[in-house]
């Protein structure tokens, strides 16, 4: 048969051709194509990692440390993410049996999924919420259950919500506060009802908190820390936001032991470790980047300050967000959809903002704006943005 004739999708799983791609990718792949462009977009922070946590990495190049470690990560690395988790969220975890270290907490997400969840079982999560948590969960055979959040709940999920979700064949439930794309947060309040139910259905709580230390309000204990709730939470973290590390890929998992041993199982397999030099230089973070972790969170919440005023003052609501480095405001007042706003807003404005949409269906009405750029950006994007409302 001639290669030309072949049609390649017959190879394709039928699972996998179902996926959408990313909204956000799709996005800025048209934004890559344009000059001078102001971008509220990506969440990645726009702060260098810190020079003595790249020489922990450098000096473990130079030292040779460059084999496989333990596929749970190394022990120093798993007894200080430990005594990190206790001392910054009040949970308590054996470094030896109940944590793995992984490749970004997107490695961490996939294999917790692929270890609890067989075909059937039910995932409920919240949207809008990060674009990657229904396609991991349906990438398992499970089937994703979004349960929607409202702006005037500041996006906190409601128990009565839920219920109306719950079945049988609930396995887990999914959260991730503060949330991207919204920026809500939860309460020691909100924890012990969302414990409480998920108690009361037998539900493991994954909870993705990656970013819990980009907080601008009292943090509370982490749920995990909730009587119960030990034994029935999964805890996800990593060094990509608080510590400005995304491309050292290098993530967390604390939980029981025995869904930590499946997810190692899985992770030993595929991964096998991650990679040495971002142990190291994720060793040197907890350790000793506490400081320049707080000097990038005041920033940023000086930012969020800036950005959520010049909104609210052109006319688009917008929630105050308790944590991470995003706003999630209302832009139905201009008469448009998510979608048309962010692509005409970038064709007349050169400014870019993720449409809401892409954050699931509940988020038509909003656009996603990352504050994790410089100031004067921040000021020139509101001044933009102004003149375009202003002709809407």
């Amino acid at each position: 048969m001639n290669d030309s004739k072949l049609s390649h999708n017959k190879w394709i799983a039928d699972h996998i051709a179902s996926l959408p791609k990313s909204g956000i990718r799709d996005f800025f792949d048209i934004v890559c194509t344009m000059d001078e462009v102001i971008s509220l977009g990506i969440g990645e922070p726009d702060f260098d990692t810190p020079w003595h946590i790249r020489e922990a990495s450098i000096y473990a190049l130079n030292k040779g440390y460059t084999s496989y470690t333990s596929n749970l990560g190394d022990l120093r690395l798993r007894k200080a993410i430990c005594k990190y988790v206790e001392e910054n969220f009040n949970g308590s975890y054996d470094p030896v049996s109940e944590c793995i270290v992984t490749v970004g907490v997107s490695e961490a997400l996939d294999i917790l999924m692929r270890a609890i969840l067989n075909p059937g079982d039910e995932v409920l999560y919240h949207e809008p919420c990060y674009v990657s948590y229904a396609p991991t969960i349906r990438m398992t055979h499970a089937i994703p259950v979004a349960v929607q959040t409202y702006e005037k709940d500041d996006f906190v999920l409601d128990i009565a919500e839920l219920e109306k979700k719950v079945t049988p064949k609930t396995k887990a439930l999914l959260l991730n506060y503060p949330n991207n794309p919204t920026g809500a947060g939860l309460t020691i309040e909100d924890k012990k009802r969302l414990a409480d139910f998920a108690i009361r259905h037998d539900l493991l709580v994954i909870s993705d908190e990656i970013y819990e230390e980009l907080s601008y309000v009292p943090r509370s204990p982490c749920i995990a820390s909730l009587p119960g709730m030990k034994e029935r939470t999964v805890l996800l973290n990593g060094m990509s936001k608080a510590f400005a590390m995304t491309g050292f890929r290098l993530g967390y998992a604390c939980g029981p032991h025995p869904i930590i041993d499946a997810m190692m199982k899985i992770h030993q397999y595929s991964m096998l470790c991650a990679p040495s030099l971002a142990q190291a230089a994720a060793l040197e973070a907890l350790q000793n980047g506490a400081v320049e972790r707080e000097k990038m969170r005041v920033e940023y919440e000086q930012r969020r300050n800036v950005i959520v005023k010049g909104l609210n003052e052109l006319g688009l609501n917008c929630f105050m967000p308790r944590g991470a480095f995003y706003v999630f405001p209302c832009i139905r007042s201009t008469g448009m959809n998510s979608m048309d706003f962010a692509m005409t807003l970038l064709k007349e404005k050169h400014v870019a903002v993720v449409p809401g949409t892409a954050f699931g269906p509940c988020g038509e009405g909003f656009v996603r704006c990352s504050y994790a750029t410089a100031m004067d950006e921040i000021e020139e994007a509101i001044r933009r943005i102004g003149e375009f409302v202003a002709k809407r």
